[in-house]
């Protein structure tokens, strides 16, 4: 491109970010509910659920649907799904391990039996929404990994192969440039993996604020803008203090996940990873035509700094991810949620990749922290005699894996051995992040190398090679 090419196209790239409304679109929905009210006194219960995310929700509305009697108190900090279960991009997939690649260099002797548990969740998920009439714009429309690279289209068709060759290859078919560009049509598009039933598009806000509306249906009470303090023994069970009041309780799930664990020694096992997102005004039928997308997949490109791409149900388009920020020394606070340098480059990367869209302009833009742990995926224990259940660690795949991660602390709770119980994958942890300045060195450098394998035809050097013997690569 002429120098005075690429002026001008950053230009537009800009201007189309001059409207923009630094707020989650998903939580501007004019469907929000009321929050429910604070706690003030003391409760009793036979379980306490402190977290209103996805984690918590599922955790209270599962435990319930056991055992109708069970008394389950649940508490938010502020409300329901107003951090990552409201932020993120609305892909609900079957994967537990955040995608094959991950799972299968993990855990290569239960691969098939956490596909089949994955997919069972995913079809549980769909269940659930259906039994107790959630509207959160539900679609199983798979997921199409795109290569945008020719190194990269030789590796999906190499992936394909080998889960062909492992019997891992059910419903995931390989698309060569034009079947790809049938489906979406970008001139970056090379070939892709599109994963016909292992995802669907969702409303992300919506799932949370259906999810809580069962929960109170079912009986369960919830508590909003009542933070958990501390959490001690109290007899045969637990005490949890809150800033009015108390809540006494025979067992307790946290599903907190990127917000400090009230386990201490939880807390060395995630750090937050902010992930930030644009979302575009409603496509006119004549620009929707232009890029097809007519059965509406999810997209993500296979690139290490990747970008994730879907249509709302207004067909608007989201467009996230590439960046990923990690603030020095682990801390979570709302001015990281507005990155208006990161805004510009992934307003670049869509019109790069969308060229036809040119004049669309970005409504909303956003960001959120991410709960990562070291293997990429959920992990999972008890404290205190078993009397406390934990989850979390999910790195972005949290919208369909966190109901399996609820059945997994209640059945960590109920002292029961099950098929996910018995797990590796549950059973142990990944490596703890060590302390600052390590864990920023350490996170730096991993990602710059992955924008130079990137740059350099997907080449891991010798860092990125040495994570990977370690097992603290991402094999995405």
């Amino acid at each position: 491109m002429a120098p005075s090419a690429m002026s001008r196209g950053k230009d537009n790239w800009i201007a189309s970010l001059s409207e923009t409304q630094p707020v989650p679109y998903w939580l501007e929905d004019p469907g929000k509910p009321p929050a429910e009210p604070a706690l003030t006194g003391t409760e009793t219960c036979d379980l306490l659920v402190v977290g209103g995310g996805y984690s918590g929700l599922w955790t209270a509305l599962n435990a319930k649907e056991r055992d109708p009697r069970r008394e389950v108190v649940l508490l938010e900090g502020r409300e329901v799904g107003w951090a990552a279960s409201g932020r993120n991009g609305g892909f609900c997939a079957a994967s537990l391990t955040h995608g094959l690649p991950n799972g299968l260099a993990r855990w290569p002797g239960e691969i098939h039996r956490l596909e089949e548990l994955g997919r069972r969740n995913l079809d549980g998920i769909e269940a659930a929404i259906a039994r107790h009439g959630i509207d959160c714009d539900f679609e199983r429309t798979g997921e199409i990994d795109v290569a945008t690279e020719t190194y990269q289209a030789w590796e999906l068709r190499d992936w394909h192969r080998e889960l062909q060759e492992k019997g891992l290859a059910d419903g995931i078919e390989f698309l060569d440039a034009d079947a790809v560009r049938e489906q979406v049509n970008s001139p970056t598009f090379q070939a892709g993996l599109w994963d016909r039933r292992g995802v669907a598009m969702l409303h992300p806000a919506k799932l949370a604020w259906g999810l809580k509306k069962a929960c109170l249906k079912l009986g369960v009470r919830v508590y909003e803008h009542t933070p958990a303090l501390t959490l001690k023994s109290y007899g045969a069970g637990m005490a949890v203090r809150t800033p009015y009041g108390a809540v006494r309780a025979r067992r307790v799930a946290l599903g907190t996940n990127i917000f400090p664990s009230l386990l201490r020694r939880v807390r060395s096992y995630t750090v937050p990873v902010y992930d930030y997102a644009l979302m575009t005004e409603p496509l006119t039928a004549e620009q929707l035509a232009s890029i097809g997308w007519k059965n509406r997949q999810g997209l993500g490109d296979s690139a290490n700094q990747f970008h994730y791409f879907r249509l709302s149900a207004d067909n608007r388009v989201l467009w996230g991810g590439y960046d990923a920020i990690y603030p020095y020394g682990g801390r979570v606070r709302a001015e990281y949620d507005d990155r208006p340098e990161t805004y510009a480059k992934l307003a670049g990367h869509f019109f790069t990749c969308f060229p036809q869209l040119e004049g669309v302009r970005f409504t909303h833009a956003w960001g959120g922290a991410i709960d990562t742990c070291s293997r990429f995926s959920a992990f999972f224990g008890t404290a205190h005699q078993g009397r406390v259940a934990y989850a979390a660690g999910y790195t972005g795949l949290g919208v369909g894996a966190t109901r399996f991660g609820a059945d997994v602390m209640l059945d960590l709770l109920e002292g029961e051995r099950t098929e996910r119980t018995e797990l590796e994958m549950v059973r142990k942890k990944p490596l703890p992040f060590p302390p600052e300045p390590f864990a920023w060195t350490g996170i730096a450098l991993t990602k710059w190398s992955l924008a130079r394998a990137d740059a350099h035809g997907g080449r891991r050097n010798l860092w990125l090679r040495t994570m990977d013997r370690l097992g603290l690569g991402f094999d995405s």
